[in-house]
């Protein structure tokens, strides 16, 4: 009898072993011990489980080298052997363990028509939310195999939205059973072997700046590395009266007040609509918004221009804070291109939703926003957010920076919100003020994720015995 050793998994890998539900999310921070746990749930699966076909993915060949399969070589000599060229280790049992990367959209055309019964995605949020989808498409197959999903994961990346929305927001879509997701939280600190072997490395992670500590010790989902607007605070509870923050209750909009409607088409992409009060100091409040999708139906509707157009008209003619109000419009001047005889702001005129073109600079909008978003010295900012618009509020925290044009914001994310904000503020342009003496960052402890019960495994182990002992 041949013996496989392993050594004693630490309580949150335990739970990421035993875990058994379709889609399993494990990590949250530096440092948790994600990458022993994939090694060792796939080799002990694909011994267990006679002609099992596993799948592991990184974003480069490097890393998978580097992280996984060097390593798997050598723990594995005697019970499986690796083709370099096919780039998979085989069983003698007909198991097979695969590797591939994805830094592009255009690697996903080396898995068409491959299936798996267990796909590891190693770092899933350095993969966009098309390019997971896509691998996960291949999780297919008539066999009694268990079918699973593993994503390892800290917060930042291409993919932290979705991974955030589906593992520790738990909002759901069309198509997605909560009941088949499920996240274990692991941070440095559930790492022993890690702290005992290097026990300054929380010491460097507390020497971090403040929301990169948050992400990376923390497991702060909320703030991450390349954060474009990290100035806003959306946690009012937390603080005074609108100071420290940005997101208020709403109130009743004093009739003085000027209002403001700011707009961006979703050209194959989500719409996004926002009113605006701006108050007689230039303070001004996000009150109410609109945001769908063009292209397919979201919560159930599809939003073809004059569909917009028309719930557009129809609550600046009913909301009370609208009702009877000159709004000002400001819209991206490509509404105004007409492709097919007819323009967006056509159609947007039949409907009597007029616009003026807003002045779309990418930077000077994005220092415009910086410069409403920044608190002063008694922690007041120029822009306020209404709880109820919800769009701006899940969206903003999540933009990040252009890895090749820092000074710009990355369009690969949700940016619709903030594309139609930076043209409204473009029209009331401001001069950045002074900053607060000291960092206004406030610590704020966040629930990262759900309590999940872990049932014990059973399987039958008609494979070479495993015995789990402690090096």
């Amino acid at each position: 009898m041949r013996r496989m050793v392993i050594s004693r998994p630490q309580p949150k890998q335990l739970q990421f072993l035993k875990a058994k539900t379709k889609h399993i999310g494990f990590g949250g921070a530096r440092g948790g011990g994600k990458s022993w746990s994939v090694r060792t749930k796939a080799k002990v699966m694909a011994v267990r489980y006679a002609g099992i076909r596993i799948l592991i993915v990184r974003r480069t060949y490097p890393e998978l080298m580097n992280n996984h399969i060097q390593i798997l070589r050598k723990e594995l000599a005697g019970f499986a052997r690796y083709n370099d060229k096919d780039k998979v280790l085989r069983f003698d049992n007909g198991s097979t363990i695969s590797f591939t990367y994805c830094a592009k959209d255009g690697d996903l055309d080396r898995l068409q028509g491959v299936e798996y019964d267990v796909i590891f995605l190693d770092e899933a949020t350095q993969l966009s939310e098309f390019q997971m989808k896509s691998i996960v498409a291949c999780l297919r197959g008539v066999n009694h195999f268990p079918k699973r999903i593993y994503y390892t994961c800290n917060p930042g990346g291409q993919g932290h939205a979705y991974i955030k929305r589906i593992f520790i927001d738990r909002r759901y879509e069309q198509g997605e059973k909560p009941e088949e997701y499920s996240f274990i939280q692991s941070l440095v600190t559930d790492n022993q072997v890690l702290l005992k072997s290097q026990p300054d490395y929380i010491q460097q992670l507390q020497a971090l700046p403040p929301k990169l500590r948050k992400a990376w010790l923390e497991g702060d989902w909320n703030v991450f590395e390349g954060q474009f607007f990290e100035e806003f605070a959306d946690r009012p509870e937390q603080y005074g009266e609108r100071s420290w923050t940005h997101v208020i209750e709403p109130f009743d909009i004093d009739p003085a007040w000027s209002i403001y409607r700011s707009f961006d088409w979703g050209y194959h992409r989500p719409f996004s609509c926002g009113w605006w009060a701006v108050d007689r100091e230039g303070v001004v409040y996000r009150i109410l918004e609109l945001y769908g999708c063009t292209q397919t139906p979201n919560e159930g509707v599809k939003w073809t221009p004059p569909k917009v157009f028309a719930e557009i008209h129809r609550i600046e003619t009913e909301h009370p804070w609208l009702k009877g109000k000159k709004i000002i419009g400001i819209a991206d001047p490509a509404i105004w291109d007409a492709e097919t005889g007819e323009s967006i702001a056509d159609v947007a005129d039949r409907h009597q939703v007029f616009f003026q073109k807003g002045d779309n600079k990418r930077i000077p909008g994005w220092m415009q926003m910086h410069y409403r978003l920044a608190f002063d010295q008694n922690g007041f900012p120029m822009m306020y957010i209404f709880s109820n618009c919800k769009a701006f509020i899940r969206t903003i925290p999540l933009l990040q920076y252009d890895v090749q044009k820092p000074e710009d914001l990355d369009t690969t994310g949700e940016d619709h919100v903030a594309d139609e904000a930076r043209y409204f503020l473009m029209s009331r342009p401001i001069a950045p003020r002074q900053a607060p003496a000291e960092d206004p960052y406030i610590t704020d402890p966040r629930r990262l994720f759900l309590d999940i019960e872990q049932k014990d495994l059973t399987t039958t182990a008609r494979r070479p015995k495993m015995e789990v002992i402690t090096k």
